[in-house]
């Protein structure tokens, strides 16, 4: 499995939690050194608790799951 692969499969983990709130989180790419950039669409894109949400719950999933991945970045 690609490091893009594990990371997809991190993100389905976080993708019902979004949706509950109206969003959801497109993978945009995934660099060789390990810089993953994700987009938060819907009502996530907007919302004030965007970088709490990227920080806290999207990076930790990523991480946790596939640890090759050094940086997550909102685009």
């Amino acid at each position: 499995m690609s490091i893009k692969e594990k990371v997809e499969a991190a993100l389905e983990t976080v993708r019902p939690s979004l949706a509950a709130d109206g969003g959801n989180i497109e993978l945009i790419d995934v660099s060789d050194d390990g810089i993953v950039k994700v987009k938060l669409t819907g009502a996530c894109g907007h919302c004030p608790m965007a970088k709490m949400t990227l920080q806290f719950g999207v990076t930790e999933a990523i991480k946790s799951n596939v640890p090759e991945v050094k940086e997550v970045q909102a685009v």
